[in-house]
């Protein structure tokens, strides 16, 4: 068995990454085992199935990496289209990172699971919506104080959210199939023209006329 402190942790973080690099259907348990170096038996001590990890990985990775990522991204101190440009920015440097470190473009690992997974394991399916929802409400809250402040034209916050996170998880989709992380690079510059925002002297010169 694995030191008891941190074999569950190894776990989480052997599956998590197995899932990304390959595919959730491919990750079998003397996988996840194997990188973790942790015995089979212990891994039944502390989980049901490869699902029940995966869940409580995903979960783990919500709070201890992801959340603080985007607690940083979208800080109320930063202006609000800084945060969204904050936000592309990362997603194209984190998938460069990747593709130089394993040759692939990975894209966005909880949408590339989801889809794997939606008709197979409910509740591995919800734990992934859920947290494409926690997202989703960091872009919506940030779009609703950029409108507030004049700083884009949006009537419905909500939807053009939704609009703008499909825009994001469709870039990082066609980057993976393409294996191209240069396709990221206009992350940003594609997220202004939806949302219709202009250069900073306009910006201020619509503060001005309201």
């Amino acid at each position: 068995m694995g030191r008891t402190s941190d074999a569950r942790q190894r776990l989480m973080d052997a599956v998590l990454d197995l899932i990304w690099t390959g595919s959730y259907g491919a990750t079998t348990i003397d996988l996840i085992c194997d990188k973790a170096g942790v015995k089979k038996g212990s891994f039944y001590y502390y989980f049901e199935s490869k699902a029940d990890l995966t869940a409580a990985a995903l979960d783990d990775s919500w709070a201890k990496i992801y959340r603080p990522i985007m607690d940083d991204l979208y800080s109320p101190s930063k202006d609000p289209c800084q945060r969204l440009k904050d936000h592309a920015d990362y997603c194209y440097r984190e998938q460069l990172e990747k593709y130089q470190a394993c040759g692939h473009v990975l894209g966005c690992p909880l949408c590339t699971l989801g889809n794997e997974i939606s008709t197979l394991e409910d509740h591995l399916r919800e734990v992934v919506a859920n947290i494409l929802t926690l997202h989703h409400r960091y872009v919506e809250s940030t779009l609703r104080q950029a409108a507030s402040q004049g700083d884009i034209r949006c009537t419905n916050p909500t939807l053009t959210a939704k609009t703008l996170f499909l825009y994001w998880e469709g870039a990082l989709a066609e980057a993976r199939i393409k294996n191209n992380p240069d396709l990221l690079k206009n992350l940003w510059p594609s997220m202004q023209s939806l949302l219709g925002i202009a250069e900073p002297k306009a910006r201020k010169h619509v503060h001005q006329a309201a």
